[in-house]
């Protein structure tokens, strides 16, 4: 029997999704933190400016928070592929259902995260200024893109017949 991966390879695109964006985004490029949009946030969320050493420490804090979810994500999605891993283990890791699972969830993780924390609760945006919009809008469309280019990776899978499903994996 064929394991079913499609919920915990969607659990890990999560979660690297999210170390994608805090990495590169909040640390390496430093567009934004987790509550550097306060200043304009939709839920009166006190404003933490990242010009300042405690804003910043504050920003950080958050943004370490980030980090220990999608951490969690990670392990969680791991733990749940390989409780439903086979004896073939090789071919799963190889398998373009486990990676256009993968990124669909970081498509999801986009989606969400761009609505809730960008739009909904304006808590920070992709990159502030006169183009805040077109960053928050772009991130979003990469994230549909991420859906459906995962979902048909996974779906253009090879397909066997249920007495050899074990042994595409």
């Amino acid at each position: 029997m064929t394991p079913d991966i499609a919920l915990p390879a969607v659990i890990l695109g999560v979660g690297l999704g999210g170390f994608v964006d805090g990495i590169m985004l909040h640390q390496v490029l430093q567009w934004h933190h987790m509550l550097s949009g306060t200043d304009s946030d939709n839920i009166g969320v006190r404003y933490y400016s990242v010009d300042t050493v405690p804003g910043l420490r504050m920003n950080t804090m958050w943004d370490g928070f980030f980090h220990v979810f999608t951490w969690t994500a990670v392990l969680v999605g791991l733990a749940m592929l390989y409780s439903r891993m086979s004896h073939r283990r090789r071919r799963i890791w190889a398998s373009r259902v486990l990676w256009g699972w993968a990124l669909v969830g970081w498509g999801l993780f986009n989606l969400v995260e761009g609505i809730v924390d960008h739009h909904i609760l304006a808590i920070h945006h992709v990159r502030s200024g006169p183009y805040q919009m077109w960053w928050d809008i772009g991130f979003l469309v990469l994230g549909a893109l991420f859906v459906a280019g995962g979902w048909l990776l996974q779906r253009g899978a090879r397909r066997v017949g249920a007495t050899a499903a074990a042994s595409a994996w």
